[in-house]
């Protein structure tokens, strides 16, 4: 029977997958073009698995495909062009292993053997390029180059781009790989991302003759819930496929490895295909260690600027252009950290924010809004549900104690939503769940939603801007409850005025109750 993976390459007659044919067949056009191209999408996004079935296409097509990866080679493999050159052949195989090469001349065979042999672990270029040569004078072949980051803070392997684009210009005139497909997370024009600083002259486009890949490699709503369809048949399961998929894709908006990942806990645990089960899936995801998630650590420490910028868009709200020429909007994008919303940039999906909000508030457990939310976490738990309403009006009474008049009103007020997360992160830890509704994240509003055992809560943080602003507030709430078809909500609002009247008030809204507080 089928199962769902989220280790290594997916293969349709063993894994339940989303259907890819979309970038396959981007990708085989492409190659039936005679183009070079990259790609490139952030870790565990699906390459691989996309190489391995382009390759399989490509093959019924006539083509002889020549699929490597550079994961796993040593420093000496990239010391130098010829150990490069020799390590991509040795990757490529022997002639005993050219299966489909038409005519290659019986002489060509010995001499490109002869070669391998003599050389060992250095290649000459020219005989590279013999190789290539005969290898292409008949048929028609495809390089494919996987895990290209692990070659990318190696001046050498410029100098081998530099090689494979000469041949291209030359194809004329010479006989050379049709297409040749690079795939990795660092795309070719940001490798000078990955050099140490003596090395970065060396950087000079040595693969300006790449097309983008230009293709949406996120899994559709639709395509999920096809997925879950052969699942429940194999299983003889009942449940709304449909609905499921659109709440995991709401959640990851279709990042392969999450949305595998879900599936997989659900299946494993097992939990029940529903909301409830989807919920606790999600708990346990972002609690766990994986390959993703300690990778997004370690990309975080690597560049602080990123972590600043992170900060900014999920603390203060402060709204950034996806201007693709900036270097760390570039970077988050190339890490899958930011897509782009509508020319702004915007966390990638749900579950990204849930685990970079957990892993900046992680930083803040020394604090005393921290500490006094672990004190206060066994007060608001009653019969499986979470007390909003005592929870807020608790987390008012901090706040004013430790943040009193006097305090850094202009800090406090840009760090306001992080105050009230540190507060609740220890509340709900191992237990709920809670993301920032990405449309109301601005300067002066943001919309908490909170995920506590089966149960949904709305907590809108608003800046204080006088009374008819706050109106409008309380409106745009309501309507977002009747959204969630929820009757209770709960308002906080940074009032920094000095006759401010701090406290618990209750409101009506037609027939909906907000709780707000006043701190």
């Amino acid at each position: 029977m089928k199962r769902f993976n989220t280790a290594g390459t997916c293969f349709p007659d063993q894994h339940y997958m989303v259907n890819i044919d979309r970038q396959v067949g981007y990708a085989a056009r492409l190659v039936e073009q005679g183009e070079y191209f990259c790609i490139n999408r952030g870790r565990q996004y699906g390459k691989t698995t996309t190489l391995a079935m382009l390759e399989t296409n490509l093959t019924a097509e006539g083509f002889v495909v020549f699929s490597i990866s550079f994961e796993g080679m040593s420093d000496k493999n990239f010391s130098s062009m010829e150990s490069i050159l020799a390590a991509t052949t040795e990757e490529m195989g022997s002639p005993l292993d050219w299966k489909g090469i038409a005519n290659l001349p019986e002489r060509s065979e010995q001499l490109l053997r002869n070669a391998l042999k003599a050389n060992g672990e250095t290649m000459e270029k020219k005989d590279f390029t013999y190789m290539v040569r005969n290898l292409c004078a008949t048929s028609r072949c495809v390089l494919i180059i996987d895990e290209v980051d692990q070659a990318g803070n190696y001046p050498e392997f410029v100098k081998f781009l530099g090689l494979l684009r000469e041949m291209y210009l030359k194809r004329t005139k010479m006989p050379t790989f049709q297409s040749i497909i690079l795939a990795g997370v660092y795309d070719i024009k940001n490798l000078k991302l990955m050099m140490r600083p003596e090395e970065e002259h060396q950087y000079n486009s040595p693969w300006n003759i790449a097309v983008p890949f230009d293709v949406d490699m996120s899994l559709p709503a639709d395509g999920i819930a096809a997925m879950l369809d052969e699942y429940r048949a194999d299983h003889s399961l009942s449940f709304d496929a449909k609905a499921v998929a659109q709440l995991i894709y709401d959640y990851t908006s279709g990042y392969p490895f999450l949305v595998s990942r879900l599936c997989q806990i659900i299946d494993q645990k097992p939990y029940t295909w529903d909301k409830e089960g989807v919920l606790n899936a999600i708990r346990c995801l972002t609690t766990e260690r994986n390959t993703l998630f300690d990778d997004m650590v370690k990309k975080v420490d690597q560049y602080p600027l990123l972590k600043v910028m992170l900060r900014d868009i999920l603390f203060s709200g402060k709204r950034r252009a996806f201007a693709t020429d900036e270097k760390y909007i570039q970077i988050a994008a190339m890490f899958n950290f930011i897509k782009n919303d509508n020319g702004s940039a915007a966390i990638a999906c749900r579950l990204i924010e849930t685990r970079l909000y957990n892993l900046f508030i992680a930083e803040e457990e020394s604090s005393a809004i921290f500490a006094s939310g672990q004190l206060d976490k066994n007060q608001f738990i009653h019969d499986g549900t979470l007390d909003m309403r005592h929870l807020i009006e608790r987390f008012s009474l901090h706040f004013n104690d430790i943040y009193r008049p006097g305090h850094d009103d202009r800090f406090v007020e840009e760090q306001g939503r992080k105050i009230f997360l540190t507060y609740l992160r220890p509340v709900i830890n191992g237990i709920g769940n809670y993301y920032c509704e990405a449309q109301t994240r601005d300067l002066t509003r943001t919309d908490v939603i909170i995920d506590y055992l089966g149960h949904q809560y709305i907590v809108e943080l608003k800046i204080w801007r006088g009374n008819s602003y706050q109106e409008h507030g309380r409106q745009q709430l309501s309507d977002y409850l009747d959204y969630y078809h929820l009757e209770e909500g709960y308002l906080v609002s940074f009032c920094f005025n000095k006759d401010k009247e701090p406290g618990l008030r209750e409101l009506s809204l037609g027939n909906r109750t907000i709780i707000e507080a006043i701190v």
